[in-house]
């Protein structure tokens, strides 16, 4: 069926004319939308119609307005945001695991409007040759089409490849592995010959603001529910032949997260810095650092988002008050995931 379509220009706002059912949405505030992205969406819109009759379908344009902006920017100012939280409070917390039974283990973590999954799968592999006595752990962060429309077509493939190389220098540290809050010598199995290797997947069910931190939160939990099977091993007859390996389908360890880090992002708006920011509040700010930090306040892994540069002093303030904040953090997380985990075996 074919229908006519007008696009209008007006006020921050792009108005479609067209024969059709009527239907109206809006973009959440922190997205940059462009012409072609607002016919994308539209496409997706028409798809979803039976067409009856003349509609308008209005689709609210990011960018607040100043007195938003600044309403926004002086609540900050005055330590009161505008949910009523202070500069360095995190929004409720809420966390649910083994939520994908197929999995090894799975978190479900909610913080505010922002939702995400992980879940941990366990394969034995073999070890890199340049690194015999450690296992192996990969990352991926997928966005959701639905979590937002600024996810669909390559603004979510870029984002979950940001996301992705953020969470994997927060937990795995350098190329080397040194700094990693994930020890990957417990995941080896046979030196040399035989390892575990973890396959982390992030999936974004909806956004409003502080990713990372809440990836990361999400992936500690799925880490602390982790199951690994019970592995025996008999030798091989000859050094040519391949060892024997029994999986055990009864028999598990729980993967240990005692060195596990939390992630605290810092969002700088003005001269303030602010923790789990939401999206309107990341549309103000000039430059961002994200902190991956351990239960001993070692640094993990640092991130810097945003085109503003940072002055070094001002950078070593920002590590300062993530680690106070990465304290209360960590007792808030392992309180929730404990209590998660009681849940279960009820």
């Amino acid at each position: 069926m074919f229908c006519y379509m007008h696009m209008v220009y007006l006020d921050k706002r792009i108005v479609f004319i067209l024969e059709g059912f009527p239907w109206s949405y809006r973009f959440p505030s922190s997205l940059a939308i462009t012409i072609k992205q607002a016919f994308m969406v539209f496409s997706f819109l028409c798809s979803k119609i039976d067409f009856l009759g003349l509609i308008y379908i209005v689709i609210a344009m990011v960018g607040l307005s100043s007195g938003e902006k600044h309403f926004i920017q002086g609540g900050i100012a005055q330590d009161l945001r505008s949910d009523g939280r202070k500069r360095l409070t995190y929004r409720p917390i809420s966390i649910e695991t083994e939520v994908i039974p197929q999995a090894n283990g799975s978190a479900r973590v909610r913080v505010g409007a922002t939702e995400v999954i992980a879940s941990v799968k366990a394969e034995l592999s073999k070890p890199n040759p340049l690194q015999p006595n450690k296992g192996k752990v990969s990352i991926f962060v997928e966005c959701s089409p639905t979590a937002a429309p600024m996810f669909q077509g390559r603004g979510g493939e870029e984002l979950s490849t940001e996301l992705s190389v953020a969470l994997q220098r927060s937990f795995l540290g350098g190329k080397s592995g040194a700094g990693a809050g994930i020890n990957l010598s417990s995941l080896i199995v046979v030196e040399g010959k035989i390892c575990w290797d973890l396959y982390i997947d992030g999936l974004v069910l909806s956004s409003d603001g502080n990713l990372l931190d809440v990836l990361g939160a999400a992936i500690k939990a799925a880490l602390s529910d982790t199951g690994i099977p019970k592995v025996n091993v008999n030798a091989a007859t000859s050094p040519e032949e391949p060892a024997e390996v029994d999986i055990s389908d009864e028999e598990f360890f729980k993967f240990d997260t005692s060195g596990v880090p939390v992630i605290v992002t810092l969002t700088k708006v003005g001269r303030h810095y602010i923790a789990d920011a939401t999206s309107e509040e990341e549309s103000q700010m000039s430059s961002a650092i994200s902190c991956s930090i351990n239960k001993h306040g070692n640094i993990c892994g640092l991130t810097k988002r945003g085109g503003s540069g940072l002055d070094p002093s001002v950078i070593l303030d920002m590590i300062s008050v993530a680690k106070h904040v990465s304290e209360q953090l960590m007792m808030e997380l392992d309180s929730k995931i404990s209590a998660a985990e009681a849940c279960e075996t009820e």
